[in-house]
């Protein structure tokens, strides 16, 4: 049995989860898979892979993870009490066989579907690595991690560097990412300030990290009371829950030109930073800052919060880049969770309709973009002025 807990996923679907349970509650929405790497055959799995999803929609929460989730300063009282009755339901994800591929589909209310994402894609990472490699090379990992830190613990104190863990998705094992925090917390000297697993954070006692997600701004397409205002209207959303707290925004669900048109003085100052999740870092880095200065909001306020593909020296050559101009952070994952010398999984499971109609995440990389109506991702372009 791959997943334990369902605790054990990112922190961020649980504050999304608060926020639609309390806004959203009737929402229904669809989400589907992807996998980006080229030649590779998942379809052999699918039954291992279903196996694993049964054992999944078994599961309830323990009463010591409900009373660590109610010790969060920002959960309420009433999403601990849903969350006790909460299991997952089968029928709402279908998976098998597509030729080679793997076709993954999830339907049903945002609600009740919302958690499905990282345990089925924590899911397909392990069952794919534990039959491709079945007598996995532990030491270079271990070798590998090593160098990172001391990379970490000797630059660190000069740059200000710090980082959190955002590997559970495309981990090797639910075992090996056990291993790698409890080995970075022992090893690095403040740089390391947690985790977005929120099982993890309770058990090794690491910060839980961890705001809104993609599917936060994909769904207010949607829901929302026009197009065009949709990327204001889900900031405001989000105030209205947390009320200031989890203040990270993510910038480029309609890319950044939209996003800083819509992220005006009052989101400027009202949230802590923003987050980059595709495109060039350091040019994102520089418009946001100019975005805050011609806003009068000084930028050292602020934090940028990079989370796409990083490595460590990216990483620190980022936060070279930006020291004393602005406040930095670094997710990384894949990079942390799965790097033994096997080519990782590149897989995604991301919301692509909501209340019937068509959502998307029009990237800042152009690959990452996905939409499952061409018509409706033109239409969005224009409306968000996109070339």
């Amino acid at each position: 049995m791959i997943i334990h807990s369902l605790l054990d996923t990112d922190l961020y679907k649980f504050t999304m989860m608060q926020a639609v349970l309390h806004q959203f509650p009737g929402a229904q929405v669809e989400y589907r898979f992807k996998c980006r790497n080229e030649g590779v055959a998942l379809a052999p799995f699918a039954d291992e892979i279903n196996r694993e999803v049964d054992a999944l929609c078994a599961l309830r929460f323990a009463d010591d993870e409900l009373d660590y989730l109610r010790s969060l300063r920002y959960v309420k009282s009433d999403f601990v009490d849903f969350l006790a009755l909460f299991h997952f339901n089968r029928k709402h994800i279908d998976i098998r066989a597509a030729g080679d591929d793997l076709a993954i589909e999830i339907k049903g209310p945002w609600l009740h579907t919302i958690l499905f994402e990282i345990p089925i894609l924590a899911i397909v990472n392990e069952v794919y690595f534990r039959r491709t490699q079945p007598v996995p090379d532990l030491e270079e990992g271990r070798r590998r991690l090593a160098a990172k830190l001391d990379l970490v613990n000797a630059l660190s104190p000069e740059l200000g560097f710090s980082f959190a863990d955002y590997g559970t998705r495309r981990r090797f094992s639910h075992t090996w990412q056990r291993e790698v925090l409890s080995t970075v917390k022992a090893r690095t000297q403040g740089a390391f300030v947690g985790t977005s697993n929120a099982y993890f954070a309770k058990e090794l006692g690491l910060l839980a990290v961890g705001t809104m997600a993609h599917e936060w701004l994909q769904a207010a397409q949607a829901l929302g009371p026009r197009l065009r205002d949709s990327q204001r209207w889900a900031f405001q959303k989000w105030a209205d829950e947390y009320r200031g707290d989890l203040g990270i925004a993510l910038s480029d669900v309609a890319g950044l030109n939209a996003f800083m048109r819509d992220f005006d003085m009052y989101f400027c100052k009202l949230f802590d930073g923003a987050r980059h999740d595709s495109g060039e870092p350091i040019a994102w880095g520089e418009a946001i800052i100019s975005h805050y200065l011609a806003n009068r909001v000084d930028p050292k306020t602020k934090s940028l919060v990079f989370s796409d593909g990083l490595s460590f020296p990216r990483a620190i050559e980022i936060a070279r880049h930006f020291q004393g101009r602005a406040k930095t952070a670094f997710g990384i994952g894949t990079n942390l969770t799965n790097d033994l010398g096997y080519t990782p999984l590149q897989i995604v499971l991301k919301m692509v309709r909501c209340n019937g109609q068509p959502v998307a995440k029009l990237s800042d990389t152009p690959a990452k973009t996905m939409c499952d109506d061409a018509s409706y991702l033109t239409y969005l372009k224009q409306v968000f002025e996109i070339a």
